[in-house]
């Protein structure tokens, strides 16, 4: 039964045993929930609710334990749980999450959120492993969080900036310091923006942030180019009811470090820059110049030209081949959050999706409005039902019951 004043449902045992689960998780201030408190076990968990009950809050908070703004890339300011009518001028912005995390290394306490009394308007969100303040590449090292959203259904056909932003995404699972390398080059890349705006600045000035942009562009185009070929490979082994699926990146930068070595790429891009500016032009070779391409084996189309479908389905592919790696390769398999993924998939698509992801060495967050969807799933799921309020109820008889 439900402890109402804890919202804490603890759970039997799951027939599955992933590697990294979590073991419990509780929220404060977050969102819609003033608090919230879950315990569980292994097995995969199914989030049941109509449209606003929070289930998409919950997995939001989860993939704040990872580095980045998390799944909708939200303001910290944005965060914190907000009561309506005046009196929600002056509320806090403190906010919190924090977890017991299984990983194959051992348990670990991880939390992250806005401290008590933290002021102004884009107040530092800090992370915390085992009770000691930490960064969130320190979190990143000791465990994964992946996801899908139906915002990302198209995101392999969509614009090349967000593509770019996908597989950062993914390349950071593999290499934390990838994140603080796109933070340099942005906040140079910043900085000459502003220079050439203003007419201001010596060749000196520009020569030593475009020697910047240079190494940490090339490590950023190297670590992208390592994950796609191994991506590439992964994903184009064939799966019951999902499409293989081919990647490739492509750009200037990226088909000379493919013939030359690192150094020379970067004096490369220091020329190009150069003469681009002294010809009054502002761009330069490099990882804004990023182009990922996914093609469907079946059809040789690329994503772009694939339908909807097509595209949800080759997205959901390459995360899948992503968190197989991670497993194989680091021994890190992630926490996987699929939001409303079971919706626009026929049922063969669902059941394979359940199959699939039952294989993955991570545990698997579902949310859906319809549990008939997630029936298959029944005697192994964990099923957590939420109402408007972001409160739990119990689960329906004839799903999984709770102790």
């Amino acid at each position: 039964m439900v402890n109402p004043s804890t919202n804490s449902v603890p759970f039997v045992s799951a027939e599955l045993t992933p590697s990294v689960w979590l073991r419990d998780i509780h929220l404060t201030s977050f969102r819609s929930y003033g608090q919230l408190s879950l315990s569980l076990d292994q097995g995969s968990v199914v989030l049941i609710g109509p449209n606003g009950a929070g289930k998409t809050n919950l997995l939001e908070a989860i993939s704040l334990l990872s580095p980045g703004r998390g799944l909708r890339r939200a303001k910290t300011m944005q965060l914190p749980r907000r009561s309506a009518g005046c009196e929600a001028q002056d509320q806090s912005a403190a906010w919190s999450v924090a977890a017991r995390v299984e990983t194959p290394d051992g348990p670990l306490a991880a939390g992250t959120g806005v401290p008590p009394g933290a002021e102004g308007d884009s107040p530092r969100r800090v992370v915390r492993i085992d009770g000691e303040y930490a960064s969130q590449m320190a979190l990143a090292e000791r465990f994964a969080v992946s996801w899908l959203t139906p915002d990302m259904d198209a995101v392999l056909g969509a614009a090349p900036s967000e593509r770019r932003r996908f597989l950062d995404r993914l390349v950071i699972a593999f290499d934390p310091a990838h994140a603080g390398r796109l933070q340099r080059y942005e906040k140079a890349s910043r900085q000459r923006g502003r220079l050439l705006d203003e007419g201001a600045g010596d060749n000196h000035w520009f020569d030593a942030l475009e020697a910047q942009m240079a190494e940490a562009g090339v490590a950023i185009i190297a670590a992208r180019q390592a994950l796609v070929a191994a991506l590439d490979r992964e994903a184009a082994e064939p799966l019951p009811s999902f499409p293989s699926a081919r990647l490739k990146l492509e750009g200037m930068a990226e088909t000379w470090l493919e013939d030359m070595p690192a150094v020379d790429v970067e004096d490369m891009i220091r020329r190009e820059a150069s003469a681009a500016r002294c010809n009054g032009e502002r761009g330069l070779p490099g990882p804004s110049g990023s182009l990922l391409t996914v093609t469907h084996s079946g059809t040789g189309q690329t994503a772009e030209l694939s339908s909807t479908g097509e595209q949800k389905a080759l997205v959901i592919s390459v995360i899948l081949a992503h968190a197989r790696l991670q497993a194989r390769r680091l021994q890190r398999p992630p926490l996987l959050l699929l939001d409303d993924i079971a919706s626009h998939l026929d049922a063969e698509r669902r059941s394979a999706l359940y199959d699939l992801t039952a294989e993955l060495a991570g545990q698997v967050w579902f949310s859906g409005t319809d549990e008939n969807l997630f029936q298959p799933m029944s005697s192994t799921a964990q099923f957590i039902f939420l109402d408007a309020g972001g409160v739990i109820r119990p689960p329906a008889p004839d799903m999984r019951s709770v102790s």
